[in-house]
């Protein structure tokens, strides 16, 4: 169990989640492991084999604090919220603009438009570092690419066409992103993005922040009161959370993908940390889930320049600041959504 900053992170198999007056309680085979009060938590996130008691659901749903269910690979189960925060002009707001054609693509290309660029970033600081030249050359040179495809995110005139460029970016982004990998290439080989399952340890570590940073964002934007359900870039399927997967796009590159280049490059993580699955795929194992939730954590503590606030944030504090400016947006107090572009 972790408990740091305001989520409780609950991993172990058999654990069992239970209110304890006003706190959380969490017990392994009968003996008392962790209280905390629930006024320090924002919300609790639970792996695997986790039993939580209804009481303690019916308490975080009546305080409006999310209860998230992640499996033991990290992949996101689903989450109880309680009553719509918000009021319903905004959801009304929200699919009036849904229904606009105009209106939702300029929203998902101001999305799309902020992920290219901080994968460009990110891509840009990597190829400064020391290293070999040649690699150095092959970093600038998809770069260069992303750059010119945040030029034309600003022609595309249909939704599908911007579904393209974005995926025609994240094919090259991905195409050099084991040349990030600085140290133990054996060990952490990257030479295409996998998922379901992840195929190697890199993909595995990308693909547990990635479920880290959703539900963040659903968390988000449930507490401005909008549907995270209800997108404009990745299609509406039922379960799917359409909107909190838009808002993540903007910060894959420079939250969940740099932090996992960290982890790696700094021996954080171990091959150790990981199990193979049969069938070829890879995920965390319990250790090393604990130490990348401690790392993310540590991550969210950091600060980092926010164009629009014309300051330095917390980056845990990104989404929520993102699904309020989306919120004044679709309620008309901003002309545009300002998506975030890291400096």
């Amino acid at each position: 169990m972790i408990e740091l900053l305001n989520v409780l992170y609950v991993q172990m198999p058999g654990a069992f989640v239970r209110l304890d007056h006003d706190a959380v309680a969490v017990d392994v085979d009968g003996e008392l492991k962790l209280r905390v009060p629930l006024i320090r938590l924002a919300s609790i996130v639970v792996f695997g084999r986790v039993v939580v008691s209804p009481a303690i659901i019916e308490r975080c749903a009546l305080d409006g604090r999310g209860v998230v269910w992640l499996d033991g690979r990290g992949r996101f189960v689903g989450r109880v919220e309680g009553p719509t925060r918000g009021n319903v002009l905004l959801r009304r707001a929200q699919h009036l603009a849904l229904d606009d054609a105009s209106r939702t693509l300029e929203i998902a290309r101001r999305s799309v438009a902020a992920k290219i660029q901080n994968a460009r970033h990110s891509l840009l600081r990597a190829a400064r570092e020391p290293g070999d030249a040649s690699e150095a050359r092959l970093i600038a040179a998809a770069a260069e690419h992303l750059g010119r495809a945040i030029d034309r995110v600003a022609t595309v005139g249909h939704l599908d066409e911007l579904r393209g460029l974005e995926g025609d970016a994240a094919r090259v982004y991905f195409g050099v992103f084991g040349l990030l990998v600085r140290t133990d290439r054996s060990a952490f080989p990257f030479d295409t993005r996998t998922r379901r399952p992840p195929r190697d340890r890199t993909n595995a570590l990308i693909s547990f922040l990635y479920a880290l940073v959703l539900a963040e964002c659903s968390s988000a934007l449930e507490g401005v009161g909008l549907d995270p359900q209800v997108g404009y870039l990745h299609a509406l399927r039922p379960g799917r959370p359409a909107l909190a997967l838009d808002l993540l796009e903007e910060f894959r590159p420079i939250v969940a993908d740099r932090l996992a280049l960290r982890l790696i490059n700094r021996r954080q993580i171990q091959a150790s940390d990981f199990d193979d699955q049969p069938g070829g795929g890879v995920f965390l194992a319990e250790q090393g889930r604990r130490t990348v939730l401690r790392a993310f954590q540590e991550r969210k503590a950091e600060e980092i320049p926010h164009r629009v606030l014309g300051r330095p944030i917390p980056v845990g504090l990104l989404p929520h600041v993102q699904a309020r400016l989306l919120a004044r947006h679709l309620r008309g107090d901003l002309p545009a959504y300002p998506a975030f572009r890291a400096r």
